[in-house]
């Protein structure tokens, strides 16, 4: 049966909340409220965070759209329904871009941009048709998905369906990209791991790869509760348990941003009026570079954070900031990483053969025997002993 009255027929679809429609809610006012904030805030030569902020306003609108769909409320909007599939094929660029600029720190052109952009405009194209057809046909396609046994709207003569040809096939598609995007993600984390030859001992190194790795692992999951509902649900009546899972997800994301927030110090008020002068000025981490290198800073022993922010006339926590951002260092690292490769030339230079290896070290700016030893070690995963023996051996 089919009724030619469309407000009848959107009056007899009926509203519905539950807990999966309360955790959707809050999880799509989070997403939206972090990734604004995300965008608004975070400094412009931060990409990889730009990305993360698309990622979760993305996600929000895609959940607003299944949120809307499960509680019965898209009746009140329906000429919308199904119009964020487009954003579905956002999410797997968005979060691979993200994690590769926070983890290479090589920079994303507009042209690699628009690669991974392009499956999603040309799907939001080819259903021009349907964003273009009349009221009925959406009301027809929400009732199948999630009231087949509503009375259905009358079709127009002379309707088409060109558009279909992709759309009956669009949850493969998604699986699709999302598989794609979660195995170029791993590689980035593998080629990080290996690169940095890290055990995950430096804290700010830690972070970065446990958040992104987190981060990839979750999508995996959602990967395989996207499968599952696909393959247990012909239509989109199963949306429910991945949006939900989604933006479970973006809860425990906002709580983890939320724990890292500088409000939390005992000394995030005098950290911003500390910075509040600098805030004009823009320090690159090639400058900073330049300064260490060319006036031998990294050899004296009282070089510290303070006394490197007093030269560059800026803040110890701003310079901290973009040693630690550009890097992946602390400042202690930064400088001990001039000071080792200084070592390792010295240690098998004949001129410092009348030096002890004690000795190499406080010429290198070390204080101590077992300062040098340990910032030795943890660069080169060796003693320096061991190191000149190697050398030794290799000639």
């Amino acid at each position: 049966m089919r009724a030619d009255n469309i407000q009848d027929i959107l009056d007899q679809i009926p509203i519905r909340h539950d807990m999966a429609s309360y955790i959707m809610f809050l999880g799509i006012v989070l997403g939206l409220l972090v990734g604004i904030l995300i965008l608004i805030k975070t400094n412009k030569k931060n990409v990889a965070f730009k990305f993360l902020g698309v990622f979760l306003i993305a996600q929000a609108i895609i959940s607003l759209d299944n949120f809307s769909c499960y509680t019965g409320l898209m009746k009140y909007a329906i000429a919308f329904n199904d119009s964020t599939e487009p954003l579905v094929l956002i999410l797997g660029p968005s979060m691979y871009l993200f994690v590769y600029s926070l983890l290479t720190r090589k920079p994303v052109t507009i042209k690699n941009i628009g690669i991974h952009l392009a499956p999603a405009i040309f799907y939001g194209l080819t259903q021009i048709g349907y964003y273009l057809h009349p009221t009925p046909v959406k009301i027809n396609a929400y009732l199948g998905a999630y009231h087949d046994h509503l009375t259905k709207a009358i079709i127009p003569d002379g309707t088409t369906y060109n558009y279909l040809w992709i759309k009956d096939e669009f949850r493969w598609v998604i699986l699709g990209s999302l598989i794609i995007y979660i195995i170029l993600s791993f590689r980035v984390l593998y080629h990080y791991l290996r690169q940095k030859n890290i055990h995950l001992t430096r804290s700010t190194l830690h972070n970065k790869y446990s958040f992104t790795r987190n981060l990839v692992l979750s999508f995996l999951t959602v990967f395989v509760i996207i499968f599952a509902v696909y393959w247990n649900f012909e239509d989109d009546s199963g949306d429910h348990y991945i949006t939900t899972f989604v933006n479970l997800s973006v809860v425990a994301i906002t709580l983890i941003m939320v724990s890292e927030s500088r409000f939390f110090q005992n000394s995030w008020i005098s950290d911003k009026y500390e910075t509040l002068s600098y805030t004009h000025q823009e320090i690159s981490i090639e400058k900073i570079k330049e300064f260490v290198e060319t006036n031998g800073f990294y050899l004296l022993e009282s070089a510290s954070l303070k006394t490197l922010a007093q030269e560059l006339n800026s803040s110890s926590n701003y310079i901290s900031q973009i040693i630690n951002t550009s890097t992946g260092l602390n400042f202690n690292d930064f400088i001990n990483q001039y000071r080792i490769d200084l070592c390792k030339q010295r240690l098998v230079d004949p001129e410092y053969n009348h030096l002890t290896i004690e000795a190499i070290g406080n010429s290198a700016g070390f204080k101590s025997k077992s300062s040098f030893y340990n910032a030795f070690k943890k660069h080169v995963q060796m003693s320096p002993k061991a190191f000149v023996t190697l050398q030794k051996s290799s000639f």
